[in-house]
């Protein structure tokens, strides 16, 4: 009995990949898990907490509620946590002198979160703006963001904050040189196990707003001479961030970032394909506050946005991503 020839080729369907979520789950091409993920925090100086409401469902910690959430991060499998300060505007100053307090707000966060669950890492931000009355990441000198100066103040941040127990020092400045200055510092004072993310590649977004209420800088530092968009990067380039991420790397970065994430995928790419380096992103309060309002307005499902939007940047190929929605997603992902 003969066959019946052959078609010139077979059916292609692709379809068959996708009809059970079986098949849909054993031929995944990028997975995200609950230790892809950085929980983004403010800490404040009050009790209690704080709703912040350009952020909704988000508030701000008190210093015993960042310890119990770094015990729950510890028990949904969160690897660390990326804690921002809120100072009282009455002690802010130019120079942003608390930054380099030994004694402040974030040292004793740390070191509250590191007694709950010192298995969690502790990651912090390195720059002026929560602690500056003008709201910019240095220091102004004849009206203008002066970049050595800055570093010096950023090296004394850095060393408190590794002292208080710190694993991870993220300067988020983008003074030039930060990363070499840090380095040689940590080394010299015999913290060398600290390590440093820089934000290699941020940008001067407009997906920032409601995390300056978080912090409450407000619409400080956005316009004038020392615009912020005079040190962070132009929304329009890629090529600088390459530049950005390869003098951050050459001056001892251990990882670097992508500051924001969603709109700048593209960017998270192109940096994992050219450096091979661990490479996070931060999905930032703007990304945050549009799924949050889209949702509880009921024009997209919550959940899927939120573990949707998570999973783009593993498909790009971040090692990791800071987010707000961290232990929700966690939880999610059966954390």
């Amino acid at each position: 009995m003969s066959l019946p020839p052959l078609a010139p080729y077979p059916a292609l369907r692709l379809r068959r990949l996708r009809q059970a979520d079986w098949i849909r789950r054993l031929v995944r091409e990028s997975v995200l898990t609950p230790a892809d993920l950085i929980w983004s925090m403010v800490v404040h100086e009050g009790e209690g907490e704080v709703p912040v409401a350009s952020m909704p469902g988000f508030s701000r910690l008190s210093v015993k509620q960042c310890a119990a959430a770094a015990v729950e991060a510890r028990k949904l499998g969160v690897p660390a946590i990326a804690i921002f300060p809120h100072i009282d505007g009455a002690k802010k100053d130019a120079a942003g002198s608390l930054a380099a307090d030994p004694n402040g707000l974030i040292s004793q966060a740390v070191k509250a979160m590191k007694d709950a669950a010192p298995e969690v890492g502790i990651m912090c931000d390195v720059a002026l703006d929560p602690f500056t009355d003008h709201g910019h990441d240095g220091i102004i000198e004849n009206g203008q963001i002066a970049n050595d100066a800055t570093i010096e103040r950023l090296v004394e941040q850095a060393l408190v904050q590794a002292r208080a127990g710190c694993d991870i020092l993220a300067p988020s400045d983008m003074m030039d040189g930060r990363c070499a200055a840090l380095r040689t510092a940590l080394e010299a004072e015999g913290l060398q196990d600290a390590m440093i993310m820089s934000y290699a590649a941020k940008y001067a977004s407009a997906f920032y707003g409601p995390y300056r209420d978080a912090i409450g800088s407000g619409k400080l530092g956005t316009a004038g001479p020392a615009d912020k968009k005079t040190y962070q990067m132009d929304p329009a380039n890629t090529e600088e961030a390459l530049r950005e991420v390869a003098l951050d790397i050459a001056e001892g970065a251990d990882m670097v970032m992508v500051k924001p994430g969603m709109p700048y995928l593209d960017i998270v790419s192109r940096v994992v394909e050219a450096f091979d380096m661990p490479t996070f992103a931060f999905q930032v309060s703007g990304e945050y506050a549009m799924i949050m309002a889209a949702a509880q307005n009921g024009w997209i499902d919550e959940e899927r946005a939120i573990l949707e939007s998570l999973g783009a940047f593993k498909r790009a190929g971040a090692a990791g991503i800071i987010t707000y929605f961290a232990p929700r997603a966690a939880r999610m992902l059966g954390g």
